[in-house]
């Protein structure tokens, strides 16, 4: 990837402000968006060969030294095509069945689709966007390149409320599959504490290169969950929710006729399973060679995007109006507990990686350009475990303290989503063109002109009107939860 040498983040962007005419004069156009040109005398293309030790610099660790520190240059195309599949496809698709349920087949399809193809633009932009800002690690860098320390103070604080919000979905998730497989053993609080403790250790893995393991693990789990819920669906004589005795009618409906509220409800759960954008910074900054990006992001895409439409209208057309939310329950009570069994690695491997990206910014941030970010020095350690186990505590408490969490989760899935995923990528790519007065008007920069707009009018809109949806939704939400309850969550018993 692009590798010139910048001792730190704040003087590689003031010194990217200060010339950003002079770069743009120095750029060629890369389909839509501009690449650095990797002429003799401009920015070096380093690619990092596989194993220890080598050193090199990096844009944003610093000096590299795998033989005396983290490595954090050694994710192979594939491994980030599998993290990005798995940062994707956790219980967030089991909730498309229902989006089937309140729009209809066709709708529910083509929003699915519509989507997926907007998110897959924002992700695309990520990597030609990092290609031309080495120094940009996250969402917080992409703010201070666009709007300054305004512009970073803003999305660090949307990317880490969203990123703790989701360890929190994650650890409340575990424990619903514990208390399904164990038919509620034990209090629910208690498998809160293991699934919080269990996440702590698994995201205080240093690297991305060495969580590639569980993400093929935690792949292999969440599928082997999802196809088992979806071939028991098929197989049983009625769904769980059905009436147990005489005629039932699934009700299948093309197209649906739900109230606008939740309709775009159920349109906010599709950007919630898509929204795995802003962990894809994190991701190609640990690439060996980040021009492979695409390659592995487009690949994680069309598997997700395929998977969504099948389990979604597979597990639709078998249950109809009597589809559970989440889909699991849907399967009856023996193969929920299967199926949950199954899911649990792959529910551990997402709360890993949704609480090591937000720890390791905040890591990034505090020791950029200091001898201890990519040292094993005691320092390094300190702050590395600091960092992921106040992530993984604050999510744990959010998680306990909260008690209609499940709606509180859908109201900052919607207002925090399509910022995560959708408004910051058409910006990204205005910035990048905008100031290239000699490009020619060709069809593609208007088309680029034309998406980048629309995904930015879109994301706006998704966050008004799904903030609506789920204001209506905690609204009507019934209050009997408590804090720490001991409830079950599993409704196994």
């Amino acid at each position: 990837m692009l590798a010139p040498h910048h001792p730190t983040m704040n003087a590689d962007m003031d010194r990217h402000s200060k010339h950003d005419d002079v770069q743009h004069e120095n750029t060629v156009q890369h389909g839509n968006i501009v690449r650095d040109r990797r002429d003799k005398g401009d920015a070096e293309i380093e690619i990092v060969p596989v194993g220890y030790p080598y050193k090199q610099h990096d844009a944003v660790f610093g000096e590299i030294d795998g033989e005396h520190g983290p490595n954090y240059r050694n994710v192979g195309w594939m491994g980030s095509c599998v993290l990005m599949m798995k940062a994707n496809v956790g219980l967030g698709v089991l909730s498309i069945p229902y989006v089937y349920q309140v729009l209809g087949i066709a709708p529910g399809t083509i929003v699915i689709i519509l989507i997926q193809a907007m998110v897959t633009w924002s992700d695309w932009v990520v990597g030609c966007f990092k290609l031309n800002h080495p120094e940009v690690y996250g969402l917080a860098d992409v703010g201070f390149v666009l709007f300054g320390k305004v512009g970073r103070e803003v999305l660090a604080t949307s990317f880490t409320i969203y990123m703790i919000f989701v360890c929190g979905s994650g650890l409340v998730s575990i424990s619903t599959a514990l208390n399904a497989v164990s038919i509620h053993a034990t209090c629910t609080a208690v498998f809160i504490v293991v699934a919080a403790a269990v996440g702590w250790g698994l995201c205080s893995i240093r690297t991305m290169g060495q969580i590639t393991w569980l993400g093929w693990i935690g792949m292999v789990s969440i599928m082997a969950g999802i196809l088992a819920m979806t071939v028991a669906v098929g197989v049983q004589d009625r769904p769980s929710d059905a009436p147990k005795t005489g005629p039932w009618d699934r009700d299948l409906k093309a197209v649906g006729s739900p109230t606008f509220a939740d309709a775009i409800s159920a349109v906010a759960s599709v950007i919630f399973a898509a929204s795995a954008t802003p962990t894809y910074f994190g991701i190609i900054s640990e690439m060996r060679d980040a021009r492979d990006f695409n390659k592995s992001m487009f690949s994680a895409q069309l598997f997700v995007t395929v998977t969504y439409v099948v389990i979604g209208l597979v597990v639709y057309c078998f249950c109809g109006q009597y589809v559970s939310y989440p889909a699991l329950g849907s399967a009856g009570p023996l193969m929920k507990r299967v199926s949950y069994g199954l899911a649990i690695p792959g529910l551990f491997v997402t709360l890993t990686i949704y609480s090591h990206l937000p720890a390791k910014y905040v890591f990034v941030r505090i020791l950029r350009g200091s001898k201890h970010l990519t040292s094993n020095s005691l320092v390094h350690w300190a702050t590395w475990l600091g960092c992921t186990f106040t992530c993984m505590a604050t999510a744990y408490i959010i998680a306990s303290a909260i008690p209609i969490f499940s709606s509180l989760v859908s109201f900052i899935g919607a207002v925090f989503c399509p910022t995560m995923c959708m408004i910051p990528y058409g910006l990204m790519w205005w910035h990048d063109n905008w100031r290239l007065k000699n490009t020619p008007a060709t069809w593609r920069r208007y088309s680029g002109m034309a998406i980048a707009s629309f995904v930015t009018v879109a994301g706006i809109f998704l966050t008004v009107a799904g903030t609506y949806g789920a204001i209506v939704a905690l609204i009507n939400q019934p209050s009997e939860g408590k804090p720490w309850s001991c409830a079950d969550n599993s409704n196994s018993v």
